[in-house]
């Protein structure tokens, strides 16, 4: 991070205290400081940076009478129902990054724990979790979800960042994908965080990517019409393959257990079986729906593909391991017109959820957690949230490790994606400016 962005984020820790009468000139406060600190950025000694972090946190515990312990999450629960805005802002139009964080509570219908009905604003258990809450030793939710703050911002993208995603089972490596024809690999847990690999060659926006299983290889499509199979220790383009129809590329998937299957879904409405070692599309791997195939995901025994369109309907096939034939399953219709930005299936290992669940992000203000009812991938709507989503192709994630709890968390402006490590020490976020962000959990 550079030490401007250090200064700020100490600076941001106490905006609270600012004029708390005002919150417009606390926003116009760190929004004049980010500018005026971007302004003077020029590389400075190691030692004289340090030590003027250290004064200047002196003098701002001074004035305001609280140290920075006391300015955590984790001692101040309040402070998740409370929007903390970083702003960092240059004269360029590629320059500008907004960032905040606020935990709201989410629409969805709310529900009595133990211990009386939940606050405004807090992220609590269900009635029927309270075995997973043991798992995890009890604490709250609140307590397991208590992060920090920022611990990296990565700009390196000049447009919006359609997609973030850790890659399995590993706690630092992220790849992340944007408009501005780029994707990029960073490791954000070892050392200084920083960007390994920039990777180029679609010529158009890169709408999504996918890691593969063993975390070797990334799937990536773009509107340029073209699927890239990447290495991600090298960064190097292994193969590009057209869309048959030349159509843009809107989503795609590595099938879970054979790297060698992709699934892509393009503006023509194709949901298109790829044969990544050939570079060929096999027959009888190829189906049409409704709409432009705006997202795809396969469940964890990799037998249901589910594809979501930009008409609100998402619609099931059968998937074959050795030929790679699709075969269409049932068709679910979330909300007419309400295009299906991100889909994500989960198995439960928990009496407390036998069934596999999918959670669908659709642009009519809604999250949606359906049950798969079937062996063909019907969906049961199980739960509706009500979140601020109708015109920005917004991804929705579960959690690696815990279950059964509701909230929201995101930035003010529009955010595209968001992913977890494994073990849900980080959470990386990114936005309609091209920001990403990685927040720490306590």
């Amino acid at each position: 991070m550079a030490w401007w962005q250090q200064v700020l984020a100490v600076d941001a820790k106490f905006n609270n205290h600012r004029a708390p009468a005002a919150p417009g000139f606390k926003t116009l406060y760190i929004r004049r400081r980010s500018q005026l600190l971007r302004d003077s950025a020029r590389e400075e000694d190691g030692t004289a940076v340090r030590n003027y972090l250290r004064l200047r946190l002196s003098l701002l515990q001074q004035r305001y009478g609280v140290t920075l312990d006391q300015l955590s999450l984790k001692s101040r629960p309040s402070s998740l129902r409370s929007a903390s805005r970083l702003t960092v802002e240059g004269d360029s139009p590629r320059m500008s990054r907004s960032m905040s964080l606020a935990m709201s509570q989410a629409g969805g219908q709310s529900i009595e724990g133990p211990h009386g009905p939940p606050q405004p604003g807090t992220v609590v258990p269900t009635q029927r979790a309270e075995a997973s809450k043991a798992i995890v030793g009890g604490k709250s939710i609140g307590e397991n979800y208590a992060f920090s703050g920022v611990h990296h911002i990565f700009d390196q993208h000049t447009d919006s960042v359609t997609m973030v995603k850790f890659a399995h089972n590993d706690q630092g490596l992220l790849a992340c994908s944007s408009l501005d024809g780029t994707l990029s690999i960073c490791q954000v847990a070892e050392g200084q965080p920083r960007v390994i690999h920039t990777l180029r060659h679609h010529t158009a926006g890169v709408t999504g990517f996918d890691w593969s299983s063993t975390n070797d290889l990334l799937l990536s499509g773009g509107e340029d019409g073209v699927v890239c199979l990447w290495s991600s220790s090298s960064g190097e383009c292994l193969r590009t393959v057209s869309d048959q129809s030349g159509a843009n590329v809107l989503s795609c998937v590595f099938h879970p257990f054979n790297s060698n299957w992709a699934v892509v879904g393009n503006s023509n409405g194709l949901v298109q079986v790829l044969n990544m070692s050939t570079g060929h599309y096999p027959k009888g791997g190829t189906s049409k729906v409704a709409g432009h195939v705006t997202a795809l995901n396969f469940d964890s025994s990799g037998k249901t593909l589910w594809a979501g369109d930009d008409k609100g309907t998402i619609v099931s096939f059968l998937f074959d391991l050795g030929s790679g034939c699709l075969k269409k399953g049932k068709r679910c219709v979330v909300q007419e017109g309400a295009a299906i930005t991100s889909l994500s299936a989960r198995t439960w290992a928990s009496r407390e959820a036998p069934n596999p669940t999918l959670l669908v992000s659709a642009s009519c203000n809604a999250l949606l957690l359906y049950r798969v009812a079937d062996k063909d991938g019907g969906l049961r709507l199980r739960r509706k949230f009500n979140v601020a989503h109708m015109y920005q192709p917004v991804r929705s994630t579960f959690c690696p490790l815990m279950s059964f709890r509701q909230g929201a968390c995101g930035h003010a402006a529009p955010v595209l994606g968001v992913s977890f490590n494994y073990d849900e020490s980080l959470l990386a976020t990114s936005d309609a400016t091209g920001l990403v962000i990685i927040w720490k959990r306590q």
